[in-house]
């Protein structure tokens, strides 16, 4: 299996919700706080796409 560099969009989406995730974590945003662990788990789904998918 050959793994792919996510496009330069795919992998600034992902770093995004993974911050946001994080920063949900430790401040009060009231819809991230609630949902910070699938922010950073979509991130982190998004970006193993990003590698695997060939063209994303």
């Amino acid at each position: 299996m050959k793994l792919n560099a996510p496009k330069q969009n795919v992998w600034i989406v992902s770093v995004i919700l993974g911050v946001l995730g994080l920063v949900g974590k430790f401040v009060a945003i009231p819809f991230v706080t609630a949902y910070a662990f699938w922010f950073v788990f979509v991130g982190f789904v998004l970006l193993a796409l990003g590698a695997f998918v060939k063209g994303m």
